[in-house]
């Protein structure tokens, strides 16, 4: 059975043309500057940490900047900070990928931390204090991570509503591509009427043909069927 082709999350309303510099800028600036502060407070932790010349699996760290620390937990803050800024640097789905799952490691780590506190295990050295801050840090990395990219109406700036060349896409390629003007013009309207049932605001025509084309998994067929609506009746090549 062929792949469907997969369509990129867009908005109906205001589209920027691909490359657009300027796409995504505020999207993209308060992702990396959540990811900047964050990397930049871990950064200076873990390199005080070093400086103290800590023990490495102590169970019974230091303070450092309010919170407790061993050579360990140093080493580990260094490195997710370098992750965050490389991230930062990179492009609007990077960084926030990035940022979502370092947040949820950050919660999966005050669960987890939390459980051995005072005990053997405890080879971060965590105290209560720790906890909270993966806490806060966590839902902090989620939440900007998530910002212009998870919801039901994506703001026009965001780099995730609008298709981008070198994004990777499912595209059929055991089908017939589109070989008259006819075809190619079927193809958008079936794109655009797609993108407009994600988005609610499709007509009643455009959510008629898609429920229609859900029957079939070809993209020859799926043109079939878009094109039978306007009566063309006729089998594509």
């Amino acid at each position: 059975m062929a792949p469907r082709l997969h369509l990129p999350h867009r908005t109906t309303r205001s589209p920027a043309p691909a490359g657009d510099p300027h796409l995504g800028a505020r999207v993209f600036a308060v992702q990396r500057a959540g990811a900047v502060l964050v990397a930049a407070f871990l950064l200076v932790f873990g390199v005080l940490g070093f400086a103290g010349g800590l023990d490495y699996f102590s169970t019974e760290g230091r303070q450092i900047l309010g919170l407790s620390s061993n050579g360990l937990l140093s080493t580990i803050s260094v490195v997710v900070a370098l992750v965050l800024l490389v991230a930062a640097a990179r492009s609007p789905r990077v960084a926030s990928t990035v940022m979502i799952v370092v947040g949820t490691l950050f919660l999966l780590s005050a669960l987890v931390n939390l459980a051995v506190l005072r005990t053997s295990f405890n080879i971060l050295a965590f105290e209560f204090e720790n906890v909270v801050f993966s806490v806060v840090v966590g839902l902090l990395l989620l939440t900007l991570g998530a910002y212009g990219r998870i919801g039901g109406h994506l703001p026009g700036d965001s780099p995730y509503a609008h298709a981008r060349p070198g994004d990777d896409e499912e595209i059929d390629l055991t089908s017939d591509l589109p070989a008259t003007p006819a075809e190619i013009a079927a193809e958008q309207a079936m794109r655009e009427a797609e993108v407009a049932v994600v988005q609610h605001v499709a007509t009643n025509d455009q959510r008629r043909r898609v429920a229609a084309m859900a029957r079939v998994h070809s993209r020859g067929d799926r043109r079939r069927v878009w094109m039978s609506f306007d009566g063309a009746g006729r089998e594509l090549r």
